[in-house]
């Protein structure tokens, strides 16, 4: 790949990308343990684990400074009666200095690239409440947030499509 050159010759280097975390923290936290509360479900236990995730960002009063949000609901079900063992809810933030990102990257550089940065306290934090609750520690697996993006995308396309014109967002 060759470097590009301005009309007098020079090279012209490509704006550098920095992304710092300044901060990052616990919002909301909740761990439900209905076994506890319910009795342990009759006959042979058969966990399903699902997750749900979903993301937020917002411009901050600092210069260059981005909040994202990132929600976590882990459900798990008994699979032969469907019955709640565990509920476990986090939504973990984090503040973010971006600077060298154009304008139109910058929405999917939040909800991909940050969310990604945050994953792993996510996984520990999910991990050590669900032990700590009384269950096996429950060890996410890696979520795919581009994939997670151009869901949204299509969902809002989708949902778009089907608005009246004058109700349409441009």
């Amino acid at each position: 790949m060759a470097d590009e050159t301005t009309p007098n010759g020079a090279a012209s280097a490509a704006p550098s990308v920095r992304m710092q975390i300044l901060a990052q923290y616990i919002r909301d936290l909740s761990f439900e343990n209905a076994v506890a509360t319910k009795g342990a479900p009759q006959g042979e236990v058969q966990p399903e684990i699902t997750v749900q995730v979903s993301l937020d960002a917002r411009k901050r009063a600092g210069d260059n400074q981005y909040e994202v949000i990132s929600k976590f609901r882990v459900t798990s079900t008994n699979k032969g009666d469907n019955a709640t063992l565990f509920l476990a809810e986090l939504d973990y933030g984090g503040v973010f200095l971006i600077e060298g990102v154009p304008e139109d990257q910058m929405h999917p550089f939040l909800m991909i690239e940050c969310p990604r940065m945050l994953f792993p306290f996510v996984r520990r934090i999910i991990s050590d409440v669900t032990r700590d609750g009384g269950f096996p520690p429950f060890n996410m697996d890696p979520v795919d947030f581009v994939a997670l993006y151009r869901q949204e995308l299509a969902r809002r396309a989708q949902a778009q499509q089907g608005a009246p014109a004058d109700q349409r967002l441009s």
